[in-house]
């Protein structure tokens, strides 16, 4: 799985499993303060396959919380407690591809103080955008390079990518809803463009609202024209597979 998409996605999986031990945190803490506002990095990336939560450079560290600068400048303080999953990106294989950005296994349990100031960090929580706060049910620890790549496609969105769900479609044009901002973004489709649902090729016409898609494309004369769509097809749960038919 490529680097950038695992890291992504990784604030759902964590958010989703179950707490780590107590074991895994150091010294008194609280519960993550009441949650506010969704909102910030996170809300809504890959259509929604990121929990809410925000990023940024750790600027500050006290017991329970650590303070953040996000890429915009804003100043977040981010609360964790005992059920805070705590994590990092499982190191590379020994024999893997280092263009690739390749990671084997599962994400990492670290410490929380295995976390230092100057240090980037996702997270996956309520966001209160009045106090500029978060109630942290995931912390991530993002290496430099995978930082500075995540911000590079954050600042790309809407400019060679697109990702959301589809809430409407006019011809060739369609709305998806998702993104950083977890805005509404129209891209329109042409001879040229290319559909495939997982790897089987599809149509224009096999796209219907409510689906989960990633577009590749580029701007022109201020719209954006898709070359590629993806229809994003959720994997099986191989642990709970489908029981076998009634004989």
């Amino acid at each position: 799985m490529n680097v950038l998409r695992a890291t992504l996605a990784l604030a759902l999986l964590l958010a989703s499993a179950a707490p780590l031990s107590r074991a895994t945190q150091d010294g008194p803490q609280s519960p993550p303060p009441p949650s506010g506002e969704r909102g910030q990095w996170g809300r809504g990336m890959i259509g929604g396959m990121m929990s809410r939560g925000v990023m940024g450079t750790v600027t500050e560290i006290a017991p329970e919380l650590f303070t953040i600068r996000t890429e915009s400048g804003e100043l977040y303080t981010v609360h964790y407690s005992v059920n805070t999953r705590v994590m990092k990106a499982p190191p590379r294989p020994a024999n893997g591809d280092e263009r690739s950005g390749t990671y084997l296994g599962l994400p990492v349990p670290i410490k929380v103080t295995d976390i230092k100031i100057g240090d980037a960090i996702g997270t996956a929580g309520e966001v209160d955008t009045a106090t500029k706060s978060v109630g942290a049910v995931a912390i991530f620890q993002i290496d430099p390079e995978t930082a500075k790549r995540i911000r590079e496609m954050q600042a790309n969105y809407g400019k060679t990518w697109l990702m959301g769900r589809v809430t409407a479609i006019n011809e060739t044009q369609i709305t998806v809803q998702g993104g950083p901002d977890n805005a509404t973004h129209t891209f329109t489709a042409d001879e040229n463009t290319a559909f495939r649902k997982r790897r089987d090729p599809i149509t224009l016409a096999d796209i219907q609202p409510g689906d989960m898609v990633r577009v590749q494309g580029a701007l022109k004369n201020n719209a954006f024209v898709a070359t590629s769509v993806a229809v994003m097809v959720p994997s099986p749960d191989r642990r709970n597979p489908p029981a076998p038919p009634q004989q």
